[in-house]
């Protein structure tokens, strides 16, 4: 079965793009080379082709209602214009996905999801909506989706795109008209810099991403984009969250909202939290260069105490670190090993978050 493609498809291949198969579309994973790109977002601007996501929209009377039945965290009162990052979750606590919902009008939600995940997600809603008076439309197909990322985003989107962004907070969203487009425009992003995420038909996209790339703003493929994420702590679905890993034992729970009346998942996270975990993700800072990759072993005194989610270099500290699923027995400060083929190498139990975030709030 033949990988779908993003509106920017041929743009990609024209700058000579490594194409790789991701979430059933053929991305790209870097162009000039993912340091060179990592480094840009960090230090210039980036733009990234993220039109793989899928969006949904709901609406209806009980669009607020439904949407907090099957998100962690809280939308009720939430003004027009605020973005919640937040998980759905099976009624084990098993999260589904996680994703950013913005609130577009009354009664009207966006939700942005994995790539991956689309079906599946598409369905666990659709499955969850019997009794709420709401309709959920799978809009994918009519959106492209640009992520403009670093210290110079703002200026690239006011100046480059003349979309007006200097007074948009971090975490809101709004609609611009473009000529005969409407554009999405949210403070958001997956890098730990500020930056924007830009919804639009695919005419737009292609033409902002023509304008963005010839004002010298730097292509950036999804290597980059794992980089840096990773470096500011930020889970990826099927690594750091899945359907066996809990928001709780993901360290998530501030996404989560006890003190709503229900949501699916509430009994079994709550019980999780108030009882502790078997497992928990914790950061692991190498005393030596290597490269600690998903499934090698912790160890801890010779013996087995979990695994590796996630596992860099790090650009931009120039540490080896690594996220790992271990026992919840283990504790920041502890010494470690990292299995890496046949070599143990030693390391120390921190936080999840390596680098700083940069956000302009």
């Amino acid at each position: 079965m033949q990988n779908k493609r993003t509106c920017l498809y041929d743009k990609h291949v024209a700058l000579g793009a490594q194409m790789v198969p991701f979430g059933g579309f053929d991305m790209p994973i870097q162009y000039a080379g993912i340091i060179d790109e990592h480094n840009a977002v960090r230090s210039h601007c980036g733009v990234f082709d993220v039109s793989h996501m899928g969006e949904v929209v709901i609406s209806g009377r009980d669009a607020e209602k439904f949407v907090n039945h099957i998100f962690t965290n809280d939308v009720r009162g939430l003004e027009v214009g605020k973005v919640l990052y937040g998980i759905m979750c099976y009624p084990d606590g098993g999260a589904v996905d996680d994703m950013c919902i913005c609130k577009l009008d009354n009664d009207m939600f966006l939700m942005t999801i994995n790539a991956a995940n689309m079906e599946k997600d598409y369905e666990w809603i659709r499955k969850n909506s019997d009794g709420f008076d709401v309709v959920i439309q799978f809009e994918s197909e009519h959106y492209g989706l640009l992520a403009v990322q670093g210290p110079e985003a703002e200026q690239k989107v006011e100046e480059v795109l003349n979309i007006p962004c200097k007074d948009l907070p971090f975490y809101e969203v709004r609609t611009v008209s473009k000529f005969d487009d409407t554009v999405i425009i949210s403070r958001t992003g997956y890098t730990g810099e500020d930056g924007f995420e830009i919804y639009g038909t695919h005419d737009f996209i292609r033409d902002a991403w023509d304008k963005l790339i010839k004002s010298g703003v730097t292509p950036c493929g999804l290597g980059c984009r794992d980089t840096l994420r990773f470096e500011v702590g930020f889970p990826l679905y099927g690594e750091e969250l899945s359907k066996d890993i809990t928001p709780v034992m993901a360290g998530l729970s501030m996404f989560v909202k006890f003190d709503k009346d229900e949501f699916i998942g509430k009994e079994a996270l709550q019980k999780q939290k108030t009882e502790g975990v078997a497992k928990q993700l914790r950061g692991i800072e190498l005393d030596e260069n290597a490269i600690p990759r998903h499934g090698y072993k912790v160890l801890k005194d010779g013996r087995e105490v979990g695994e590796v989610t996630t596992g860099y270099r790090l650009i931009s500290v120039e540490k080896s670190c690594a996220v790992a699923l271990v026992d919840s027995s283990i504790k920041l400060g502890d010494r470690v090993e990292i299995q890496i083929r046949k070599k143990t190498f030693p390391g120390t139990v921190v936080k999840k978050k390596f680098y700083d975030k940069h956000y302009k709030k």
